[in-house]
């Protein structure tokens, strides 16, 4: 087993989410089993899955055969958009974990507040209700603006302890991230590193020169340094134990200022308002 590991962040409600995770995105199914595996044999011990990437089932292998105990392991699951609504998401979780083969999960979340079809807080009540019975230990949600989160607390009194958005250095959604961290929401990012489009800027190649690193270690240790939690997807082992060993440098003041530098609002993906 590895040397590597990733800290543990405590979530509001007593679990605690490793900070660095493997994200699955897009990891075919037929090198999911295999990849997952490796990424726990590096030191991973979060794994980030959706229904609506295709590989529950692979997941849910990988880690029923790997060494390491499952009470070791974090993993999240979210509800598709599709899915959204009290019974509609019940059901989901069922075939989610039929798929998985696991006794219970880790995280879910709602994928997509999806606000012109005007379900999320009942989606949110069936999240609560699976909290309730024990079946998931933590939920919250991904894609949420603050005025999203807002209204599940009012009509249901109960806070999400992740918010799973995307956030990279053109994207560093700083409003957002001071709201959650005012109500003790862990601000999770996907598309860490753009879809690794950011990676070709010189400025971060500079300052991974600097420190003898990659722009993709420079980029995850930035979130690391911001106190996201963070889930980069990668293909290769190489490349997955290179994405996790972000923990032996630190970034200086130079550093985090020339990267908040970039900021321009682009995103790789949609504005959860116009879904």
């Amino acid at each position: 087993m590895s040397e590597l590991t990733a800290p543990r962040l405590p979530l509001t409600d007593g679990a605690a989410i490793p900070q660095l995770g493997y994200g699955l995105y897009k990891v075919p199914r037929a090198d999911t089993r295999r990849l997952t595996l490796d990424a726990i044999d590096v030191g991973y011990r979060h794994l980030d899955t959706a229904a609506f990437y295709g590989n529950e089932r692979e997941v849910g292998e990988a880690v029923r055969d790997s060494e390491v105990p499952r009470d070791e392991l974090f993993v999240t699951s979210k509800v598709w958009k599709d899915d959204n609504g009290f019974d509609e998401t019940l059901r989901a979780f069922d075939a989610s974990m039929a798929r998985f083969a696991l006794e219970r999960l880790d995280l879910y979340l709602i994928h997509w507040p999806v606000p012109s079809t005007d379900r999320y807080v009942e989606t949110w009540r069936a999240l609560i209700r699976l909290q309730q019975e024990g079946r998931v230990r933590s939920i919250g949600v991904a894609n949420f603006h603050a005025h999203h989160i807002e209204r599940l607390v009012d009509e249901t009194g109960v806070w999400p302890v992740v918010n799973q958005v995307e956030l990279h250095p053109w994207l560093p959604q700083t409003p957002l991230r001071e709201f959650d961290d005012q109500h003790e929401i862990r601000t999770e990012a996907w598309s860490p590193l753009a879809r690794g489009r950011v990676l070709g800027d010189q400025t971060l190649a500079a300052i991974g020169a600097k420190h003898a690193r990659t722009p993709a270690q420079v980029v995850l240790r930035w979130h690391v340094q911001l106190g996201n939690v963070v889930i980069p997807k990668a293909s290769s082992p190489e490349r997955i134990r290179e994405n996790l060993d972000v923990f032996g440098f630190a970034l200086d003041a130079d550093d985090l200022a020339a990267i908040a530098a970039l900021e321009s609002g682009e995103r790789t993906g949609r504005d959860p308002d116009l879904d």
